[in-house]
């Protein structure tokens, strides 16, 4: 049975999850997705944003709320992309980890429990960031990906191998400290660690889209993107304010 907050209760773990023209596959995410969380044994809330979808998943989403108590919906007035979709799931959030997962499927829900459990254990990270140990997408994807997470790495000194797995679980009161630009949800290892916070990664699985079409990003001008974001980055770490006063 789902461990749902009850009225005035807070949730341990919040999933959020951006969607933007998923109508094939979202109401199998809400399933899948709860069931998994229903196996932490705490209480949990399922956060989907929508991105401004033309496609009916906004009122999919809506219908779902009747059948899964632990779903919320926030929606965006209009398309603004993958980084404001996480942003505002981010902000409405009220669980004290924040997990950030695609709802395409091609991220695995079940790896939400291992994720958390890095985030409890010996170390105590800020971040657990997954690592798709087994890649599905198209051989163009995997090259722009190679090329863009090189590039990354030596400008920002982040060692993360696979910043594009949007798989990732936070220590939520640190996440929130994290300002976010367009595009910077791939650099939120980058952010976490300008924040004073720690970041192991973990692998994870992968699966292929099944369902629908890639709606964020894709083609050359992707990896171009990503890489004058980069650049961004690592002028943000060359001037960021990091520092701890008392007063005496």
């Amino acid at each position: 049975m789902s461990e749902v907050p009850g009225p005035g209760a807070a949730p341990y773990v919040t999933l959020v999850a951006p969607v933007y023209n998923e109508k094939e596959c979202i109401e199998e995410f809400v399933q899948e997705a709860d069931r998994e969380l229903a196996k932490l044994g705490k209480p949990y809330e399922l956060l989907c944003v929508d991105d401004g979808s033309k496609d009916g998943s906004r009122e999919i989403l809506i219908g779902l709320k009747k059948t899964y108590p632990s779903l919320r919906v926030v929606g965006l007035q209009k398309n603004t992309g993958q980084s404001a979709a996480f942003d505002a799931g981010i902000r409405f959030a009220k669980g004290e980890i924040i997990v950030l997962i695609d709802s395409d499927l091609q991220n695995d829900p079940a790896d939400i429990a291992e994720l958390v459990a890095v985030l409890e254990g010996p170390e105590k990270p800020t971040c657990a960031a997954g690592r798709r140990a087994n890649r599905k997408d198209t051989w163009f994807r995997k090259i722009q990906s190679k090329i863009a997470n090189g590039v990354r790495i030596w400008l920002t000194g982040d060692p993360i191998k696979d910043t594009g797995c949007s798989l990732k679980a936070f220590r939520g009161e640190v996440l929130k400290r994290c300002k976010m630009y367009k595009g910077m949800h791939r650099f939120l290892t980058t952010l976490i660690r300008m924040e004073g916070g720690t970041v192991v990664e973990v692998d994870v699985n992968h699966r292929p889209r099944s369902k629908g079409t890639p709606k964020y990003g894709g083609g050359l001008g992707r990896t171009f993107v990503a890489l004058r974001d980069a650049f961004a980055v690592r002028w943000m770490q060359s001037r960021y304010l990091l520092y701890k006063a008392d007063e005496l």
